[in-house]
């Protein structure tokens, strides 16, 4: 079966009846759910925060993972009705950083480009590319989730062609040399 109705469109007890019989629908989407309660005008911010706390219930592993796949919805479903200044929203944001380091530990993937670090996002509205799913390596690829502890790759490899260069110079300083003396 299908839903066939934006989840942003559902009344409170068409979202507590598509939770509960989620399995039967074929287009239910977990992320969407979660999306439209920020999207929902037709909810009151108290309706919004029993419908995360029902669905967190039902989905409590992916409602942890979305801090991953997709953080700034993450945050703006757990401060929902809550008015934060800059510091705490600022704080939030390394609280997730910290979690995201930690799930992804935990997880063992040997990527990070998924949810909406795999797609192209340069910060400009008017960018054709956006959304555009994105080939790691390529020049459009800056996605990648990235944290403090990381180590720079390009300074190895910078280094490594620095000491290449060095080499080539001084045995070409050497045959020079070794030509003047003959």
């Amino acid at each position: 079966m299908k839903i066939d109705k934006q989840f942003n469109q559902l009344t409170l007890k068409e979202y507590f009846y598509y939770i509960d019989h989620h399995k039967k629908y074929t287009d239910f989407n977990t992320l969407g759910l979660y999306r439209s309660l920020i999207e929902n005008e037709r909810l009151s911010i108290e309706d919004k925060i029993a419908i995360r706390a029902y669905a967190n219930k039902h989905f409590q592993k992916f409602y942890d993972f979305l801090q991953v796949k997709d953080p700034s919805t993450y945050l703006d479903v757990s401060t929902l009705g809550m008015e934060l200044s800059k510091p705490e929203r600022d704080q939030l944001w390394d609280d997730i950083r910290r979690n995201q380091q930690k799930i992804l530990a935990r997880k063992r993937l040997g990527y990070r480009n998924f949810g909406v670090y795999s797609k192209h996002n340069c910060g400009h509205d008017s960018c054709y590319m956006n959304g555009v799913m994105i080939k790691k390596g390529t020049t459009l690829y800056d996605a990648e989730i990235r944290f403090n502890s990381d180590k720079n790759e390009w300074t190895g490899k910078d280094k490594s062609l620095q000491r290449k260069k060095e080499r080539k110079q001084q045995q070409l300083m050497i045959r020079k040399q070794m030509a003047d003396n003959e």
